[in-house]
This record gives structure tokens, C-alpha cells and sequence, in this order.
């Protein structure tokens, strides 16, 4: 309920605007200790937020109770000042609508920026929009001061829509360990009329507009809240907290040394030995005239710049005879992507130290337009790859059961016959599979109908050829036929070259598929709504290495006819990938309501699977939620795109990965 309309609306775009300019703003000052999670997740103090923000490039997870409302949350800092809350909201003994489904919940997605940090006099400022695209049945703006006078810390406010007026609050931290608070609520519970919890639980105005609060850290990465809220109830808040990219285990890898019997062979077998022994294969080794050429594909590491690194200490360490320059090729299935240069009496002086690592990279060239390689025999060739990997996928907020999910492996098998080149499969089979749906089909169902798929417990998820060449040194062509999903078969084709040393990716794809049938795995259906589908798309991709952010645009023909373009905005930080996206399509070919205006949006992750292993890996973990039960702005599940091949091997990210070839952890 929002009291006044002008002020929401003033609210609203001021959030917007400061939101905005967090791409540009400098780094902020840290405010912990004060940086404790409210109930329902941001920073804040109880049920008001504060100017505080967790620091960048770490997350917090975390569940609250304070009757009748559970809150399961997740908070993470992209970047400086900002602050991004996805919680579910659950009302206890306040039945769904739906039989089957529980009590009532509703999702929501809150952003706060600091767009003002504290300085000697000045006070934090932040302001926040409270489930901007939501039911807005908790939805609130905000803006919000905050100043330390240590061991204390002030908060002033003045809130909308649910926090509707002033609100202020206190918090007393003697130490880092834990901290005392006090807050004055503007929440009006017994006018929200939208929230279902208003009929039951506040007919009358709360007890006290006054909590009170105790938090305690029992370690470092844990945070416990008790607190006694509205005069009469009492609120537990556990949480923990963690940076993003932090191994979990401290990444060492084992350099590779030769015994000395071993430097009695020749060159080429020292150096085949040594890189193959150090993570890689498809191996060649070549002399011409005085330059030594090595080509290798990075089995190991997950940034092309510690996997550069480690071949040239291995050449620094052999130092060949009669050498006066050293070239190092990086291959995917076989074609050269990325190429470093130097001499190698350049590479000799940086190992004992007699030359600094920035003469040493002012001296050295990275170049990913490689061409003009001598002719190499390659050896350690792994024709055939395969691999197998746990695998969860969650379904929420189905009427007939909020959480629905399937818990399994998931493998896959890749031949390469030649460069290039691969023949895939994929089989996964679920143990644990509850998915299913009420919903029906919608109109166009090129998604609405994909639990007919991931309801089954086994699943071919791929056979297919897949093919990738280099028509020019830096343009690339790809084309994949067969079964190329769990729900479409048919052919997809794909264009793409980095410009502006890989500052901008630019590329078309398209495809044509028909639906395969959720009821034999290897036949194509044939009662469907159209008898096949067609996409065509132009691609761009601003990559942003300074910040570790990427801008992609995918604009054309979406899988059921409708037009328009996605956008999705991907931050990296120590090799995680947090990516959102929102489709802006016509949806005007729907003839079903649910459709009709709906923008397709979700969020994913990919966590390098090096964080949890204690060695290097190139492998990565995948999760994205959005909604299956919608049909707009969809696309066809690539085996792997052009701008994802092309990957970081450009200049503008091999520029910034020069601190990392010879640096064991790595990052971004």
C-alpha cells in the first residue's frame, strides 16, 4: 500500500538513477563491522535497511523467522556500493491459493547502491527499490543515512510503500564479535491490505513500533541474530557469508621437474614430457631456424594466462640450446586461439630475476590472429574426452508444489576426429526427480511444456555433430547438427569475430529445429503446435575487463516467432560468472494471457570447480533460475556458442591476464 503517490514515484526514479551510475563510481571505504543482514536479507538492522552495504565481490546466504513471516534469502555485492537481495517470502498458516502447493510465498528481488560513502563528516547514503518487478505485495523505496560515531553507528530513513514514512536505528558494536540494536519501524502491518498475513495476524495496530536486537559472529563466515520485535514476538536470523572466487581449499599445483637422467634426450621429448605431465595435450614441438614453436590445448588451467605461464617456465627451466626466440600457441579442438612471443634470453632473465616483469611483458607480444605456424606432428592427442558430474535443477513456484527438483549425474562423451571437429553425446539420469507441473501448455509452447521433458529419470540430452573453423585468423564459423537438446533437434549455424583487440564481440547464429518427443528419446514429435521452429539473431558482446563485466545483446527471431532482443549484463570476479538477463520481445503471436506482455528474465552462475579441489581446473559448475512456465524470448540450449569459444583469448583480457603467468591462484 502506498500512501503517497508522489513521493513513490520520486523515490522510484531517484533509486533508478543512483542505481545506474554504480558503473562509474570510484571504490568505496569498507562499513563493516556494521554489515549485518535485516530480516528479510539486505543489510540493514531488523525490518528497516541501513546504509551499509556488504563488501564487493562476496555473497551472503541466510533464513529468518519473526512470525508470521520465514524469509530464505541470498545477497550478493557485484561490485563497489552495490547490493543485490533475492528472497522468498513464506507466511506461516496462510494456505496458497493452490491445494498441493503449502503456505503462501512470494519472490522478490530488492537493489540497494551507496551512491555516498562515509567520510570524516559526511555520512553514508544509500537508496533502494524493494521488489521492483515483483507482486509488490513487500514492495518498497527507500534512501537512507548512516553515520559511524564508533563503536556506534546511526541510521535515518525515509521509506515508501511498505516502509511508509521516517524510520531511524542504532547499533552498539563493542566488538567485531557482536553488536546490540535498536530500530524505530514505519511499518504499518494492519493497513497492508495485499499481504495475505493482514486477515490473521494484524486486524489491529502492532504492539510497539520499537525492536530490539543481539547479533554475535561465532566465526568469521557465520552471523546469528535474536531479537524481540512489535512488542510481543521474537525473530531468530542465521546466516553465513563468504567472498566470491575464495578457494575453499588453497589452489597448488605441483611444478613439473626433470629427473637427470632424463636431460640426456633430445628436446623434443624433454618438452613433451614436461607439458603433457603439466596439464596438456595435442601437443607439437617445432624448430625453424632459431625460434622454438610449442602448440598445446590447456587440459588444466582455468586462466589462459597461469596456463601460458607455465609453459614458459617450463621451457625456462630446460633451456634449450641455440634458441633466440619462443613462440607458445594455446589450441581449442585443435585450432590456435591464442599465440605469446619474446626472446628467449628475455624469458631466462625474468626467471633469475635479472629483468622485471613489466619490461619482460613491454618486450613480449600476445596476439590472438595466429597464423603462419610451421608445420608440427602433434603427439599426446586426445581424440576422445569424456566426463561425469553431480547435477541439480530446481523448478519453483509450480502450483501444485512450490519447490521442485531433480538431483542426478549427468554425463557426456566428445570424439574428435580432426581439427575442430566433435561428435557428442550426453546421458543423464536423475534418482531423485519430483518434477511436474498443472500448468498447461500455453499457446506457442516452446518452454511452457519442457516438465513433459525433465520429468523423465533419464534423459538424452545431446547427440550431435558439432563443428568449429577458423575462416580468416579471427573470424570463426560454427555449425552443429542432430539432437542438439533435451527438447529440439535440427541444425544451428553461428558467425562471430572479436574486434577492437576482442573489445567488442560482433556475430549472426540461427538455427532450425523441430521438438523431439518426450516419449522416445531418439524420435522427433510429430502432434506438435507448428511443425518446426526457426531463430535468427545478431550477437554483440561489450567485454569490460577493467571491471569484470561483460554487455551481451542477442537481437531477431526467438524460438516461437516472436521478435525483439535479450540482454544480459555478466559480472566475473576470481573466475565466478554471475550473469542476469531480461527479453524485451512482441508478443503479439501469443494468444494466451500468460504470454502476452511478459518479459522473459533470470539470473545464473558458474562456479569454477577449481575453488573446491586444491588444483587448477578448467571445469565449472552451472545454475540458473528463471521461469519454464513462459514462452517468450526463447532460444535453442547451445552446446557451446562462438562468443563462449572465443572465451577471454582476446588482447583486452590476455593484456590484464600478463600478472597471471606466472602466478599460482590466479583471478580476475
Amino acid at each position: 500500500m502506498r500512501s503517497n503517490k508522489f513521493r513513490t514515484c520520486f523515490l522510484r526514479l531517484a533509486a533508478y538513477s543512483l542505481l545506474l551510475a554504480a558503473y562509474c563510481s570510484p571504490a568505496f571505504a569498507s562499513d563493516e563491522p556494521f554489515t549485518y543482514p535485516s530480516n528479510w536479507g539486505g543489510t540493514g538492522l531488523m525490518e528497516v535497511p541501513t546504509a551499509r552495504v556488504i563488501r564487493p565481490d562476496s555473497y551472503r546466504l541466510g533464513i529468518s523467522y519473526i512470525k508470521p513471516y520465514r524469509y530464505y534469502y541470498g545477497t550478493v555485492s557485484p561490485m563497489n556500493g552495490l547490493e543485490i537481495n533475492g528472497r522468498i517470502t513464506e507466511v506461516y498458516n496462510i494456505p496458497a491459493l493452490t491445494a498441493g502447493y503449502g503456505d503462501f510465498k512470494d519472490k522478490a528481488v530488492d537493489l540497494k547502491y551507496q551512491f555516498i560513502p562515509e567520510g570524516k563528516f559526511m555520512p553514508a547514503v544509500a537508496a533502494g527499490i524493494m521488489d521492483p518487478n515483483g507482486t509488490g505485495l513487500y514492495a518498497s523505496e527507500y534512501i537512507v543515512a548512516g553515520k559511524q560515531i564508533y563503536p556506534f553507528d546511526f541510521t535515518l530513513g525515509l521509506g515508501s510503500g511498505r516502509l511508509d514514512g521516517f524510520f531511524w536505528g542504532v547499533q552498539f558494536a563493542p566488538s567485531e564479535k557482536y553488536a546490540f540494536m535498536l530500530e524505530y519501524s514505519p511499518i504499518k502491518y494492519h493497513e497492508q491490505t495485499g499481504d495475505p498475513a493482514r486477515e490473521k495476524y494484524f486486524r489491529e495496530p502492532v504492539h510497539s513500533k520499537y525492536n530490539f536486537g543481539l547479533r554475535f559472529k561465532p566465526t568469521k563466515w557465520s552471523e546469528l541474530g535474536i531479537s524481540y520485535q512489535r512488542g510481543n514476538t521474537l525473530g531468530l536470523n542465521a546466516s553465513v557469508a563468504f567472498d566470491i572466487g575464495n578457494p575453499l581449499v588453497p589452489i597448488y599445483d605441483r611444478g613439473y621437474r626433470e629427473r637427470p637422467f632424463e636431460k640426456k634426450d633430445p628436446l623434443r621429448e624433454r618438452l613433451l614430457r614436461a607439458i603433457n605431465h603439466s596439464g596438456f595435450s595435442d601437443i607439437g614441438v617445432a624448430v625453424v631456424d632459431d625460434e622454438l614453436w610449442i602448440s598445446a590445448h590447456n587440459d588444466k588451467y582455468f586462466f589462459s594466462g597461469r596456463a601460458v605461464g607455465v609453459l614458459l617456465g617450463i621451457i625456462a627451466d630446460i633451456n634449450p640450446e641455440n634458441i633466440s626466440r619462443v613462440h607458445v600457441v594455446l589450441t581449442e579442438r585443435g585450432l590456435p586461439v591464442t599465440e605469446f612471443a619474446c626472446l628467449k634470453s628475455d624469458l631466462i632473465g625474468l626467471f633469475e630475476e635479472r629483468m622485471s616483469p613489466y619490461d619482460f611483458f613491454l618486450l613480449s607480444e600476445f596476439k590472438t590472429g595466429v597464423s603462419g605456424m610451421p608445420e608440427m606432428s602433434i603427439a599426446h592427442k586426445k581424440s576422445w574426452s569424456y566426463g561425469v558430474r553431480p547435477i541439480l535443477e530446481t523448478f519453483l513456484n509450480d502450483p501444485s508444489g512450490f519447490f521442485k527438483y531433480r538431483l542426478g549425474l549427468q554425463g557426456w562423451i566428445n570424439y574428435q576426429p580432426w581439427e575442430g571437429t566433435s561428435f557428442i553425446a550426453g546421458l543423464a539420469t536423475y534418482p531423485l526427480n519430483n518434477f511436474s507441473t498443472v500448468n498447461e501448455p500455453l499457446s506457442i509452447p516452446v518452454r511452457s511444456d519442457i516438465v513433459l521433458y525433465k520429468e523423465k529419470d533419464v534423459a538424452l540430452n545431446r547427440l550431435m555433430f558439432d563443428r568449429i573453423k577458423k575462416v580468416t585468423p579471427e573470424i570463426y564459423g560454427r555449425f552443429s547438427a542432430g539432437l542438439l537438446e533435451i527438447q529440439y533437434a535440427g541444425v544451428d549455424a553461428e558467425v562471430a569475430a572479436p574486434v577492437f583487440d576482442g573489445r567488442v564481440y560482433l556475430g549472426l547464429s540461427g538455427s532450425v529445429v523441430r521438438k523431439r518427443d518426450p516419449g522416445n528419446i531418439l524420435n522427433l514429435k510429430h502432434d506438435d503446435v507448428k511443425d518446426g521452429y526457426a531463430t535468427a539473431f545478431v550477437n554483440a558482446r561489450l567485454n569490460l575487463p577493467e571491471t569484470g563485466m561483460a554487455l551481451d545483446i542477442k537481437a531477431g527471431r526467438f524460438l516461437a516467432g516472436d521478435y525483439g532482443a535479450r540482454f544480459t549484463i555478466s559480472k566475473f570476479i576470481n573466475g565466478v560468472a554471475i550473469r542476469a538477463w531480461y527479453s524485451v520481445t512482441d508478443t503479439s503471436v501469443f494468444n494466451d494471457s500468460f504470454n502476452r506482455g511478459y518479459h522473459d528474465k533470470g539470473i545464473s552462475v558458474s562456479i569454477p570447480l577449481r575453488l573446491f579441489k586444491g588444483t587448477d581446473s578448467r571445469s565449472s559448475y552451472d545454475y540458473a533460475l528463471s521461469p519454464w512456465t513462459r514462452d517468450t524470448g526463447q532460444d535453442i540450449d547451445h552446446f557451446g556458442t562462438l562468443f563462449d569459444f572465443i572465451g577471454r583469448n582476446t588482447k583486452v583480457f590476455l593484456d590484464k591476464e600478463k600478472l597471471l603467468l606466472f602466478n599460482q591462484k590466479g583471478g580476475d
